[in-house]
Order: structure tokens, then C-alpha cells, then sequence
């Protein structure tokens, strides 16, 4: 697997500044925006974007205390992200429509359905996310197991999003 790379922040904040003026707000009323890959490598990062740009993915989940070990702010409703390729090239930007804390048990075959991968079954999500977590957990020093979810700190952040940028690929909610 190849790493992800530095993403293209000059590109990205032009994509952003596209989408903030199609919608006319006024300065100073621009929603907060993260700009990130999916996954730990720019194959898995090429992957679910795919996913996301063909319809299928809308859903995603991480890991609450990955936010407190990188000091960054959870996601909440209402935040965007410019999602970028595994070259680290700015692709869509996303709205995140709510945040869900759960453990990693209290997954629902409709959540892990809304992720978009493999054969979109709880099962294929159980596999394939305890394998990431085990593997990005093992890359700060820490031993991940899903029990570890139950408690506080340690829960899934469960996002649901809806695509709003470039025009072509928005959802008709966004």
C-alpha cells in the first residue's frame, strides 16, 4: 500500500472558495471544512472516494479518540470536507448531515449499508474496520480492540453526509 500523500492545499481551498460563492453567503458565513483522504493509503483513499463519487458511499466512522490525539475538533453536523484523491488532489467537498456516537457493537446493517463498501453487509463492515482500526491504532503505539468502543472516549463517530460540490456529482438534498 502506498501512504497517503500531503494533500493540495492550494487546490483545495480554491475548490472551496468555487463552492462558497455558488451559494452567495456573506463573508464571515462560511461553514467550518476539514481537508482529508479517506483511509490510511492512497489506494483505500482512491477506493472510497469512488465510492462516494458513484453514489454508494454516505456514510463514514472513525474513531473519537483519534480527534483527541491529533488535538483536532470532532466532526459535527453541519462542518463540510473537501475530500482528496490518493494523489492528494481536492475531488468533492461533502456536508456532514449528523454525528452519531457508538460503539463499535451498536452498529446497524443500515449504517454499515450507508459506508458503501465491499457487499455493504454489518459482517464485511465488522472485518474491514477492526482490521483498519487495529492497523491505524497500532501506528500511534496503541492496542485497538472493538470492546475498547464501550467506553468513554474510545466510542465510533458515526457521520452521515450528503455530497454537495462540484454541482455534477451533488445530491439533491445538499
Amino acid at each position: 500500500m502506498s501512504p497517503l500523500p500531503e494533500v493540495n492545499l492550494d487546490s483545495a481551498v480554491r475548490m472551496w472558495r468555487d463552492y462558497i460563492e455558488s451559494l452567495a453567503l456573506v463573508a464571515g458565513g462560511e461553514p467550518p471544512y476539514v481537508v482529508e483522504c479517506f483511509g490510511d493509503s492512497a489506494e483505500l483513499a482512491d477506493e472510497l472516494l469512488g465510492e462516494v463519487m458513484h453514489g454508494v458511499k454516505r456514510g463514514t466512522s472513525s474513531l473519537a479518540n483519534e480527534y483527541a490525539y491529533y488535538n483536532e475538533e470532532e466532526p459535527k453536523a453541519g462542518n463540510h470536507w473537501v475530500i482528496c484523491d490518493g494523489r492528494g488532489e481536492p475531488q468533492i467537498i461533502v456536508k456532514v448531515l449528523s454525528v452519531e456516537r457508538s460503539s463499535f457493537f451498536e452498529v446497524s446493517e443500515e449504517f454499515a449499508a450507508a459506508e458503501g463498501e465491499g457487499d455493504l453487509s454489518l459482517a464485511y463492515w465488522r472485518r474491514e474496520h477492526e482490521a483498519f482500526w487495529k492497523r491505524t491504532q497500532a501506528a500511534i503505539g496503541r492496542d485497538w480492540s472493538p470492546e475498547i468502543t464501550t467506553q468513554p472516549g474510545e466510542e465510533l463517530l458515526l457521520e452521515r453526509f450528503s455530497v454537495c460540490w462540484p454541482p455534477v456529482l451533488a445530491d439533491k438534498s445538499a
